[in-house]
């Protein structure tokens, strides 16, 4: 701002170096005041239409946050309800010996499995259709998915 007010005082210098006549100096000088006047109301207009518009985006970025922290909030209950930090417990029971257990496949998806009772490999089929009666006789396990 004080290169603006050097350059303005070098201008109105000039002017007065310049201009013989004392009235005409004086119109000169009060029409440059009153342009300067005008560009810094449009300025200020400006910066103030400005300053409105960040503070609407302020307000809606504070809105925009608190919502998600609330999602946030209802997707960390649904994974408590729904254990995806450990991803599931199958209860199995063994076709050999009925015997029932449960695996955590937290470390990924098995295609067999040995019963801990008898030792038998069980073979899991993970394309088994539940509504399917002949599917789910020829499969040699049952899984359910625990929900707690």
């Amino acid at each position: 701002m004080s290169e603006l007010k050097t350059k303005f005082k070098k201008i109105m210098d000039d002017l007065e170096e310049n201009i013989e006549n004392k009235k005409d100096l004086d119109y000169i000088k009060k029409q440059i005041y009153q342009i300067s006047i005008l560009f810094i109301d449009e300025l200020d207009k400006i910066a103030d239409l400005n300053m409105d518009k960040m503070n609407a985006m302020l307000e809606k970025h504070k809105e925009l946050n608190e919502r998600i922290a609330k999602l946030e909030g209802t997707m960390d209950t649904i994974e408590k309800e729904l254990f995806l930090d450990e991803w599931a417990d199958f209860e199995i029971t063994c076709p050999y010996c009925n015997y029932e257990f449960v695996v955590d496949f937290s470390k990924g998806v098995k295609k067999e499995i040995n019963c801990p009772e008898c030792n038998n490999v069980i073979e899991l089929d993970w394309n088994q259709n539940d509504d399917d009666e002949q599917g789910c006789k020829r499969t040699l396990c049952r899984l359910w998915f625990k929900l707690f």
